[in-house]
């Protein structure tokens, strides 16, 4: 009896060991995947009643209003930074990386949409060896190929014709590359709050300006999923850095595409979307391209990078 009741007090008394590294990181991951697919579905809804521009410009003031909440509540000193001239380009590249990604939304499958963003490491690679003169081993080289054999099946060029939104979500993924390589230089010299910052703050006015040209004004019903989206794009970021931090990239990769299959079925669920084959293949072959430079590199530098940091 008293060996019972040790055990019982010592199981209701909270002493449970502490999830492995492995599982928080999934869970972190859970929510990583539940955010980007809440802000693709806040695009595609948003879509019917409220051009691109419009949705952008409402992602950023949102944006800018939580962030700018963040730093007053931990009361930091603000000083501008140096590298003014790097953060307008990178967040230029990155609204047209936006752009691109919500202009899709509207037009084609939601899982095309994620299929295609997942060319972002292959231009990554191919531009940080231009711009930061980082060298394309072997494997990186490898990786490339796969990527843009992943690719081709996505879109099959000259077996289908490729939509002009497919191009501009394929455009948007490059810049979205070259938004991230430009923040890998922005890390050496700025805190990452500030680059967070920087990015509604440059990017407000770029939706702003040709937003007005056909203004919507917001009903109630669109109100949540502008908050969504808002919302979301910093939620799914924070969770991936938070993944990132507790497990290897082999571990946190793989399950990042996970958005693929999921958001397909979404898609299915919620507009009828027919499941195309050829996008989950694509994506495979992009995800092995990917784990093959993690394993060989074990650097994370090839993650998946999506469009909405």
């Amino acid at each position: 009896m008293m060996r019972g009741g040790r055990h019982a007090k010592g199981a209701f008394s909270g002493n449970f060991p502490a999830p492995r590294p492995v599982v928080r990181a999934a869970l972190w991951m859970t929510g990583t995947l539940l955010s980007f697919m809440a802000m693709a579905v806040g695009g595609r809804e948003l879509s019917a009643g409220m051009g691109t521009f419009e949705i952008l410009f409402f992602r950023s003031l949102i944006g800018l209003v939580i962030i700018g909440a963040i730093l007053l509540r931990q009361r930091r000193g603000w000083a501008w930074s140096r590298s003014l001239p790097v953060h307008i380009l990178r967040n230029v590249a990155h609204f047209g990386g936006q752009f691109g990604w919500f202009y899709g939304l509207a037009l084609i499958p939601l899982a095309e949409v994620f299929a295609i963003e997942f060319t972002v490491p292959v231009w990554t690679a191919l531009l940080a060896a231009v711009i930061l003169k980082e060298r394309l081993t072997p494997t990186r080289i490898a990786a490339i190929g796969l990527g843009i054999a992943g690719m081709l099946i996505i879109l099959r060029p000259g077996v289908s014709v490729v939509s002009p939104a497919a191009l501009a979500v394929l455009g948007g993924a490059v810049c979205y590359a070259l938004s991230h390589t430009l923040t890998r230089r922005l890390v050496q010299t700025d805190a990452p709050i500030m680059i967070l910052f920087y990015m509604p703050l440059v990017q407000l006015p770029l939706g702003f300006l040709p937003a007005l040209r056909e203004w919507t004004a917001p009903t109630p019903g669109m109100w949540p999923w502008l908050l969504a989206v808002g919302a979301a794009a910093l939620s799914g970021h924070y969770c991936m850095a938070r993944a990132f931090a507790l497990a290897d990239a082999t571990v946190v990769v793989p399950m990042d595409f996970l958005r693929l299959p999921m958001i397909a079925l979404v898609g299915r669920l919620l507009y009828g979307e027919a499941i195309d084959g050829f996008v989950l293949a694509g994506a495979l072959v992009m995800l092995a391209g990917n784990i093959l430079n993690i394993r060989a590199e074990r650097t994370g530098v090839a993650v998946p990078e999506t469009k909405s940091d």
